[in-house]
């Protein structure tokens, strides 16, 4: 699995013909409290049951707070056959502090 860092996120979502597939992986209300713009959300519990809402041909970034829960669904992700996984390192936590300061923290 790749990891990839805020500063890192921002530049390839800043330059990207085709933006990667953000999917948060934490709970509603974690989302509603703050998030990364145009991510999509399925909390963790949700992705067995959702799988066939993904791409496997569409890279995928999977965020969670810290990085931990999102790292477990992308390795989920890659042992059903999704290959173009990576995961935020640090998060939306990490987001906040290196990307966008004004973003909500908890």
């Amino acid at each position: 699995m790749k990891t990839i860092s805020a500063s890192q996120l921002k530049l390839l979502i800043d330059t990207a013909d085709t933006p990667p597939f953000l999917l948060d992986v934490r709970e509603p209300h974690e989302f509603d409290y703050c998030h990364i713009a145009n991510s999509h959300l399925i909390p963790m519990q949700s992705i067995p049951s959702q799988l066939d809402q993904l791409s496997k041909t569409t890279p995928i970034i999977t965020i969670c707070h810290h990085g931990m829960r999102s790292q477990q669904v992308a390795q989920y992700l890659m042992q059903h056959g999704f290959k173009d996984i990576t995961n935020l390192t640090g998060g939306v936590h990490a987001w906040a502090s290196e990307v966008e300061p004004a973003m909500p923290t908890y």
